[in-house]
């Protein structure tokens, strides 16, 4: 148990790791839909965090070495007032951009404008505290109190999209979170006061162990550790928020379980046992290693979430371990805590800043897979292991990660077969694929992530005929048909460009925009894809967020719209919130009609478009395609809108397939301020709603 004595210790650091890492889903939700909605945002996020984390680890080590207690004292009361100014923590609008390029700097100074004195202080607590408590406990190990930070993370974490989430708004969020921080800092400055008289001379009560300072090989082993954990984070997060959607539910779990294991490999040794971890590690990299490539990287994510979790588990609980088994003595306590925050700083960069640059696809995870093995190889090559040997051991690690490197090495070579383009940037991996010519209906294909973004026919004339999600049954495809029979030339704008296989549905005469954040799918578009340069209607590109660029421009005084912007197969939440709607109906005639593409493998968005088209007083049916008239067509799901109801009584959709719109009771509509995903979750396994 921790030492009663100081009991305003252990809550200052309980306090602080519960803000620092409620902060970070909050802030992160908030900005998204600044930036494109993408999952590439929480990797920028986490960056930032790992950061000021570092900084604040630093400060801390500083503070420690070289000021005495009362110096320490008065520094760090002088931040905690100067923190308190920067309250509230809501982001200005100012840092909005429309701009399609790449917003990773952008986003990391709003984060240090917004948060960055506050979440530093933060991130120093910790550290400093035990120092302040060994200083003021003779003999006292502080490394209990590092795992009572761990669990204040995990708990902060898991509470926010399961209770903060569903019941707040952003802004209430923002201002329960800033009350409780002038909190923290009273009771962060009383626990200083405490300790602005303690002994000086602590450090040198471990003299008598005659601990040599830690080499500069186990600095750089703390560093890879830490580094090695913290890709694997930032990695299988990305991974599976890609294909699902850019959430604080599936940004959380990954990093709860990332902090278990820092909780359980630094609150008691017994946790961590050497031999079961290696054990446990290979079959753990080779699951995640055929998660990755198996199901063309689509499997279901009743196995994908378990299985990622389970393994990010064990590669963290051996990487967390190892760090454990290594911590030094007090006198190094912060030299420590900084070494694993550059590593932790160090797999944050090269997650956000260094593959998106150096890999043409998501090829970091399997990087950390590989970098997991060797540092399991490096901690057990001199260590005692009685229940497997030494030599045994080493050489099954050597086979493991030359057989992983030739597994990984084999699907991408596999996978590079058919292949003509291959780009990446902020905003997602983007890859142009091609069937041989000799295959019926053979085509050409753009994926985005692991998702069919649209296909062109290898065949004379293909520039013309619409395939995938737009066949003639599918919705968007209806609401156009009756348009153009019943007014002729139309002004028609899409969100979300793709392959362009929209394109084929405008004819002569037709006005088309195309509101695009990405400028790779506008190249694409254009020059690997047919569709845009056969269109006959007029058409334009215009570059940046759809929402902000819709928002920044007079009303288009358009015959429809139609939302059909996706990452991979990520929801971009902020294109469906009331507030989105509005803008849509401004940009909308009176008689214009409104489609939204709903289809997706794990969200039934369904009730949200029939909340937001209650509350904007419109009605509207939801059409069902299964993709079976044509072998080119894909299964669809989409939602028509329109203020005339006598609008969906054409015979074109008095078909089967249409079925009306009704609000599902007690569902809360979506805001900029508040929504709630979790409520759209589809049972596991029910996979009608394919992308």
């Amino acid at each position: 148990m921790l030492s009663g004595r100081m009991p305003v210790y252990a809550a200052t650091i309980f306090l602080s790791a519960f803000l620092l890492f409620q902060i970070q889903p909050l802030i992160a939700k908030f900005i998204l839909p600044w930036f494109g909605g993408s999952a590439a945002v929480w990797s920028a996020a986490l960056l930032f965090f790992q950061l000021v984390l570092l900084a604040g680890y630093f400060y801390s080590h500083v503070l420690i070495r070289y000021l005495s207690a009362k110096q320490q004292f008065y520094t760090h009361a002088v931040l905690l007032v100067a923190s308190l100014t920067t309250l509230p923590i809501v982001p200005s609008v100012v840092w909005k951009t429309s701009g399609a390029r790449d917003p990773t700097f952008s986003i990391l100074l709003l984060l240090g404008a917004t948060v960055g004195l506050p979440y530093a202080i933060l991130s120093a607590t910790s550290p400093l505290l035990q120092a302040w408590y060994v200083r003021t406990h003779k003999g006292a190990i502080p490394y209990r109190l590092f795992a009572l930070s761990n669990f204040g993370s995990m708990l902060a974490l898991l509470s926010y999209p399961t209770l903060v989430e569903p019941r707040l708004t952003l802004h209430s969020q923002a201002v329960v979170w800033s009350w409780a921080f002038a909190v923290f800092a009273l009771v962060c400055a009383l626990a200083g006061w405490k300790s602005r008289g303690g002994d000086e001379s602590w450090r040198s009560r471990w003299a008598e162990y005659e601990t040599p300072a830690p080499s500069l090989a186990e600095n750089l082993l703390w560093i890879g550790l830490a580094a090695c954990a913290s890709i694997l984070l930032l990695a299988v997060t990305a991974h599976l928020t890609q294909n699902v959607a850019p959430i604080p539910l599936l940004w959380v779990v990954p990093l709860s379980a990332y902090l278990l294991t820092f909780m359980l490999c630094f609150e008691s040794d017994r946790f961590y046992r050497r031999w079961l971890f290696i054990t446990l590690l290979f079959p753990a990299l080779g699951g995640m290693a055929y998660m990755i490539y198996t199901a063309e990287g689509n499997l279901s994510i009743k196995w994908a979430i378990p299985g990622f979790l389970a393994g990010l588990f064990v590669c963290c609980m051996l990487c967390h371990g190892e760090l454990a088994r290594r911590r030094p003595l007090p006198q190094y306590l912060t030299l420590f805590f900084l070494m694993v925050s550059i590593g932790g700083a160090i797999g944050g960069v090269f997650v956000a800043l260094i593959a998106p640059r150096a890999f043409v696809t998501y090829f970091e995870l399997e990087v950390g897979l590989v970098g997991c093995g060797i540092l399991a190889l490096i901690s057990a090559w001199n260590a005692k292991l009685p229940k497997l040997g030494a030599w045994p051991v080493r050489v099954a690690i050597l086979i493991s990660i030359g057989l992983l490197a030739g597994y990984v090495g084999q699907k991408e070579t596999e996978h590079r077969r058919g292949v003509l383009l291959r780009v990446r940037n902020f905003y997602g991996a983007l890859e142009v694929h091609q069937d041989a010519v000799t295959e019926p209906y053979a085509k050409r294909t753009l994926m985005h992530g692991t998702i069919n973004h649209g296909s062109q026919l290898l065949r004379s004339g293909s520039e013309r005929i619409a395939t995938s999600y737009y066949g003639t049954y599918s919705g968007i495809s209806r609401a156009l048909h009756v348009l153009h029979d019943t007014r002729g030339h139309l002004r028609i704008g899409i969100l979300g460009l793709g392959a362009g296989v929209t394109a084929t549905l405008a004819n002569s005469g037709d006005t088309l925009h195309y509101y695009e954040i990405n400028p790779l799918i506008s190249d694409i578009a254009t020059h690997q894809f047919g569709f845009v340069n056969a269109c006959p209607a007029e058409k334009q590109i215009l570059m940046g967020d759809a929402r902000l660029v819709l928002e920044s421009i007079p009303s288009e005084r358009l015959d429809f719209l139609a939302m059909d912007a996706f990452s991979s197969d990520a929801v971009p939440i902020h294109l469906l919130t009331r507030e989105a709607y509005q803008t849509y109906v401004r940009h909308l005639k009176p008689d214009g009609v409104l489609a939204v593409h709903i289809s997706n493998r794990y969200l039934n968005l369904e009730p949200v478009v029939s909340r937001s088209m209650t509350e904007i007083g419109w009605s509207g049916i939801r059409v069902d395609d299964d993709g079976s008239a044509q072998p080119y067509y894909r299964p669809s799901y989409w939602t028509l809108l329109s203020r005339d109801p006598k609008f969906f009584d054409h015979r074109y959709f008095q078909s089967a397939g249409t079925h009306p719109l009704k609000p599902t009771p007690g569902f809360a509509g979506w805001t900029d301020d508040y929504s709630n995903l979790l409520r759209t979750v589809l049972p596991l396994g029910w996979r009608s709603l394919h992308r």
